[in-house]
């Protein structure tokens, strides 16, 4: 049969390099061509690629473009990738991006057709207690799609005939450093040839850009070492730039290039590795808009001595390439040990020998000639007996150091390599954890190294995690031999011990972790925080350390006015980046988040493991970040004044985050769960929006009144006043711009600023600009209105539909919603403003004040006659005939306002209301004038209304 195929497509085996560059070309030809397949008109082509066309079902891929912003070593990416069904029924497409396991999913956004899909990061709802009875009765498994160091996002979706579809993910991370580079890698697996791909990575660094590389392309087989044979020349159509601070690098290779590297458009990952320049000693402290982020890397060190023990499996299930790349690996790591080390090994199966009994062996040319024997000897034989091996080089080790005069100033470690779950001795998992925590006291760290699909990654992670160390998980079917290496490559130069970082306590709070037991050549160390006291001009930082000859002290000044230096506005490159601009806010999050995580899995105490969820779970849906505690919901989208409903969501929630399956139109297919749907936020006309332009809705009469207030740039003025009763009160500061060209106005006025507080029934406050939203409900965050998210506490809600809306609910009976006005390109007598619309009032009182609270609870009646003559009041049906009349009057709390007929837009455009104006600041329409509403600051909370029933 593939004989018959052979001869069908018209080449043989020895000639199939030259027919598949020659249909390579023809494909381009046809990606490259206009995809407005509805209206193609139908063209001749060769028969071999007419058979391939018949043979081939899945849609295309026409377009794979990946554009990376790193930013001080924070990541930003963005992969779009468009496909099209050229087909004449509807066709399954599958979107697959490997990405880095230690990056956050940001955004996810895809568009079917003409209906497009946004992913919103919610949190994740606890399981009951029989769910995890269910669960935990299963043995724990490697997460689906996992590879070394890398997860699988994945999503599919039905395409309908002569559509397209097109999928764009986002995430970011923190670039780690590992023997003396950062390594940044893109996935490039979109499983066909690609009409246009291409990879664009920027990167800018201030303290200056050194050993920057791009090897060749990758492939899975290579994952992890970090070096390759011939790692000399980037891979075919990559093009590098670069001054001292910037860098550009692009591959765009086309479909013939893509077809001499991979036909089945596998490509691989596209590495760049770079290093920074480093001239402070004290390390590189960069600071912006209230955060700091400290990157902390020494060179020119002596190496610190090391005592080591190497723990490893020889069970039978080692047998064959495991155990003989384990012995290559320790061969070559043995050679690597200095002369002051100290050193011993310990082979463990279902029992535990030891090299030399009951101590460790200097590093001469004998001991590791008869090192190198003893570990040419092992056979595998036997179960796994974990636990004691563990006991053993931990009590070696520690007998060691209490018994010899060693210099206080080495590092000792344990390194434990195994391919398998504990079958022999102890098994249970938290038994090995705690006996491993209670034998090694905080006295050195233990490495710990995985290799297959049957090891238990999660009890290696936290034996690695609980006692200061790292682990690293390798596929059976990679080369171990490089990877054991490279990972005691990145772990056998201690440089220092015992390293503490330090900041004025009034200066800085909400630190990430700033002690570490040991410093590696090559790697870094960073610490990032907020700043408390904004007024002053310098940080203080301290590092304390110890290295192989002395004590160690470092102190320095930092200057925290760094906004010109730090600040990548304007920077070519970088113009169109999502969330760039604060990068090391995002750093910040980023880390801690990332220590939560850590810090739930090393605990116990479940009451201590519900509050670091609670916390990880509120700072990812604070910055938009899919976590273990957060899942990416997929919704349509729909009008900016609306909240957009819930769409499908897939049940599963194996890889990262929640996996999107089988959208098509607005049915579920069978098998996935519809989301409740959620109802949707009635927004009443009652506003103020525009120059500010007023607008009060009074549903009984079915009329609606409208006035202007022209103040003055910077006056905040008292929106809603309920303080003493529901506790609410929103505020609106004022921004100033030119009047239009031939205007009335001397100028113009919107609101730049929405302050809504409440006390009840505890004090929080929201402060919202057409960029940001601070929360400060006790625990202050900051959430950029440029993406969506949900931040939930006990009697608040804050909903951000990202450049669009945002919806602030109290205790579920008070709902605000603030539009985004932003213009690209603004006129000058244009700003980026906010709109205040009042959805749901029933929570505030009948004494609720304020230019817009003073209406909710009272209704006003409009008269017949104008000022000069006495008539009734008006029914509802008269209505229309007074549009005409220029002057009508108004009836309210007694006092008779004239009004005329206007028509009023709201909701940026979008609806037209039909409105009585009053003129003049709406004189004698408020109580008062609006000068009484001026508050005096924007978290001012008293009116002089607070007590008037009427007028």
């Amino acid at each position: 049969m593939i004989l018959w195929l052979c001869l069908c497509w018209g080449f043989s085996p020895s000639a199939a390099q030259p027919d598949s560059e020659l249909m390579a070309r023809y494909l381009e030809q046809q990606l490259l061509a206009d995809y407005s397949i509805v209206q193609q008109v139908a063209r001749r082509v060769p028969r071999q690629a007419k058979f391939l066309q018949r043979l081939e079902t899945r849609p295309r891929m026409s377009e794979f473009q990946v554009r990376s912003t790193i930013i001080s070593r924070y990541a930003f990416t963005t992969v779009s990738c468009t496909m099209v069904n050229s087909g004449s029924e509807a066709r399954e497409a599958v979107f697959e991006m490997q990405i880095p396991a230690a990056a956050f999913i940001s955004n996810f956004t895809m568009s079917i057709g003409n209906k497009t899909y946004y992913g919103e990061v919610t949190g994740k709802e606890k399981k009951n207690s029989t769910d995890d009875k269910e669960r935990h009765k299963k043995p724990p498994s490697p997460t689906e799609g996992r590879e070394n160091g890398y997860e699988t996002f994945k999503a599919s979706v039905f395409i309908p005939r002569k559509m397209q579809a097109r999928f764009i993910l986002h995430y970011e991370e923190l670039l780690q450093r590992r023997l003396g580079k950062y390594e940044y890698t893109v996935s490039i697996r979109p499983q066909q040839l690609v009409g246009r791909l291409r990879v664009e990575v920027n990167i800018l660094e201030n303290s200056g850009i050194v050993s920057l590389e791009v090897p060749p392309l990758r492939n899975s087989k290579q994952k992890g070492n970090g070096k390759a044979e011939g790692d000399v020349s980037p891979p075919p159509s990559t093009v590098i730039g670069h001054t001292k601070t910037l860098a550009k690098v692009t591959f765009n290779p086309s479909v013939v290039e893509q077809t001499r590297i991979a036909r089945n458009g596998i490509l691989g990952d596209f590495i760049i590795r770079y290093d920074v320049n480093r001239e402070l000693s004290v390390g590189d402290v960069q600071i912006l808009n209230g955060y700091f982020v400290h990157y902390f890397a020494p060179t020119d060190l002596p190496p610190l001595p090391k005592n080591v023990v190497f723990v490893l499996d020889s069970s039978a299930s080692m047998v064959g390439t495991k155990l003989k790349q384990t012995k290559e690996a320790l061969f070559t790591i043995l050679q690597d040990l200095r002369p002051e080390d100290h050193f011993n090994i310990i082979g463990f199966s279902n029992r535990i020998k030891v090299w030399q009994q009951d101590r460790l062996v200097p590093v001469t040319p004998n001991n590791i000639r008869d090192a190198k024997k003893y570990i040419h000897n092992m056979s595998p034989t036997g179960g796994t007996n974990i636990n004691e091996a563990l006991q053993t080089g931990a009590k070696l080790l520690n007998d060691y150091i209490a018994q010899n005069d060693i210099d206080a100033r080495s590092v000792s470690l344990i390194i434990f390599l195994t391919d398998g779950r504990p079958t022999v001795g102890e098994t249970q998992s938290s038994k090995i954890l705690s006996n491993t925590k209670e034998a090694i006291q905080d006295k050195f760290c233990l490495f710990t190294i995985g290799i297959g699909n049957d090891v238990d990654h999660k009890l290696l992670e936290r034996m690695a995690l609980e006692n200061c160390g790292m682990t690293r998980l390798f596929q059976e079917d990679e080369d171990a031999a490089s990877h054991l290496k490279g990972f005691y490559d990145e772990i056998g130069t201690p440089l220092l011990s015992d390293i503490r970082v330090d900041y004025p306590e009034d200066d800085v709070e909400q630190v990430t972790q700033n002690f570490f037991p040991n410093y590696f050549n090559g790697s870094e160390i960073i610490i990032a925080g907020k700043l408390i006291n904004r007024t002053s001009d310098k940080l203080h930082v301290e590092v304390t350390a110890s290295n192989s000859k002395k004590y160690i002290l470092l102190k320095t000044d930092v200057a925290v006015d760094l906004l010109s230096r730090n600040d990548i506005r304007g920077v070519p490159g970088l113009e169109d980046g999502r969330g760039d601009s604060n990068y090391i806010e995002r750093a910040w999050s980023y880390l801690t988040i990332k220590e939560l995580l850590n810090s739930r899995l090393k605990s116990d105490d479940r009451q201590e493991k519900d509050s670091l969820m609670e916390k990880a779970k509120s700072m990812a849906l604070a910055y938009n970040f899919v976590t273990p505690f957060t899942v990416l919901k997929m919704r349509e989208a729909g009008l900016h004044s609306e909240p957009p409903q819930e769409e499908f969501v897939s049940p599963s929630s194996d890889g990262i985050g929640e996996k999107v399956q089988s959208l098509q139109g607005h049915r579920a297919p069978p098998g996935i769960r519809r989301g409740q749907e959620k109802q949707r936020i009635k927004i009443s006309k009652t506003s103020a929006d525009g120059d500010p332009h007023f607008v009060i809705d009074f549903p009984s009469s079915k009329f609606s009144v409208c006035f202007n207030i022209d103040g003055e740039p910077g006056d905040i003025l008292r929106l809603v006043s309920d303080h003493k009763e529901s506790g609410v009160t929103v505020n609106g500061q004022l921004i100033g711009a030119p009047a239009p060209p031939n205007g009335h106005k001397k100028h113009r006025t919107y609101f730049s600023t929405i302050t809504i507080l409440n006390n009840k029934p505890e004090r929080s406050y929201l402060e919202i600009t057409p960029k940001r939203v601070i929360l400060d409900d006790g625990e202050r965050l900051v959430l950029s209105c440029g993406r969506s998210a949900v931040v939930r506490s006990r009697s608040l809600e804050v909903s951000i539909s990202a450049y669009s809306n945002i919806t602030v609910t109290i205790r579920d009976s008070i709902s605000f919603v603030i539009l985004i006005h932003h213009y690209k390109k603004p006129a000058p007598y244009q700003r980026n403003h906010l709109g205040f619309y009042i959805s749901n009032s029933k929570g505030l009182s009948s004494d609720s004040h304020g230019l817009l609270g003073q209406f909710l609870n009272h209704e006003v009646k409009l008269l017949q006659e104008s000022l000069n003559t006495s008539g009734g009041e008006v029914g509802q049906k008269q209505t229309e005939a007074l549009k005409a009349n220029p002057t009508n009057t108004l009836k309210v709390r007694g006092r008779l306002v004239p009004v005329v007929w206007k028509q009023r837009k709201i909701y940026n455009g979008q609806q037209e209301v039909d409105c009585w104006f009053a003129k003049n600041n709406a004189d004698k329409l408020i109580d008062g004038s609006y000068k009484d509403y001026l508050a005096s600051h924007p978290f001012d909370t008293g009116t002089s209304f607070g007590t008037i029933s009427s007028l």
